[in-house]
């Protein structure tokens, strides 16, 4: 005997209303999104380096699920985001400035066009070593000046103007550190100690209103300190991302730098602070 009211049996391949997808999207295996997150971390620890491709297999999950946690686990200083996937971050190691110039680059180029609108007839001008100041270089071999002088620590700033007709370059000796491309110690301060420039483009990794401008190598401070006292004016030229963050050698207080040239992306708090300090903040 059949009740009317009997419930229906739900057809084949139909799930019924308000149950999950074991293998939906969202569900991701069943992992929480920071469980999910501890475990890419932990995967990009063990291997060094990963794809945003075997991390959507691993997990079975999209593309565009994968880029978020990346971004927030990047976001936090876990690991270093990179075009395609990501790379450990272990403390005390350096990530190579190939891996930097990819990051946040559309920022850096618009950091380094800002800067370069600066740049005078017949200046002399100090480039640090660094991704950011790498993008200046590019800028200024675009200028339509007759001539200025470009003092540089960094051999990828000194290739990348080597052949512009309107550069006098000066190369600072000393010792050199691969990942950065950067040249310092000793030798580098004595080659600056004769010099003077009108203009200092500083990239730090580090700035807090509070510390200063700070970077993880004691000697590269010391030769950064004795370009701020080389210089007129001092521009700090770092994305948003390096406020607020704190490094091992602090180069100089805030008050010490003419203006910050960031993006958009700056914490208000901070740039508020730095304003009070003094610095003419420019945000593109």
């Amino acid at each position: 005997m059949t009740t009317k009211n009997a419930p229906r049996a739900a057809a084949p391949g139909r799930q019924r209303a308000g149950r999950a997808n074991p293998h939906a999207e969202g569900d991701d295996q069943g992992l929480l999104l920071e469980e999910r997150r501890r475990e890419i971390r932990a995967l990009i620890e063990e291997k060094g380096r990963v794809t945003t491709d075997q991390l959507a297999t691993r997990f079975n999950t999209s593309l565009v699920t994968i880029r978020g946690d990346l971004n927030a686990l990047a976001e936090t200083g876990q690991i270093v985001r990179t075009h395609g996937g990501a790379l450990a971050h272990r403390d005390g190691e350096e990530v190579p400035i190939e891996i930097k110039q990819s990051l946040r680059h559309a920022e850096k180029v618009r950091i380094a066009a800002a800067a370069a609108a600066m740049i005078q007839e017949g200046d002399t001008i100090l480039l640090d070593s660094g991704s950011t100041t790498g993008e200046i270089a590019k800028q200024i071999r675009t200028l339509k000046l007759h001539a200025i002088n470009v003092i540089t620590n960094a051999l990828n700033v000194a290739v990348t103007l080597a052949q512009a007709p309107h550069v006098r370059l000066v190369m600072l000796g000393g010792v050199l550190r691969p990942n950065s491309y950067s040249l310092s110690g000793p030798q580098a301060e004595a080659a600056l100690s004769g010099l003077q420039a009108d203009r200092l483009f500083l990239g730090v990794d580090s700035l807090d209103p509070e510390i200063g401008l700070m970077t993880p190598h004691l000697l590269e401070a010391q030769l950064n300190a004795q370009m701020i006292r080389a210089a007129r004016q001092v521009v700090a030229v770092a994305d948003s991302s390096k406020l607020l963050r704190r490094s091992l050698s602090v180069i100089a207080k805030v008050e010490q730098i003419h203006t910050l040239i960031t993006d958009q992306g700056a914490n208000p708090d901070s740039v508020a602070a730095l304003r009070t300090r003094g610095v003419d903040v420019m945000l593109v």
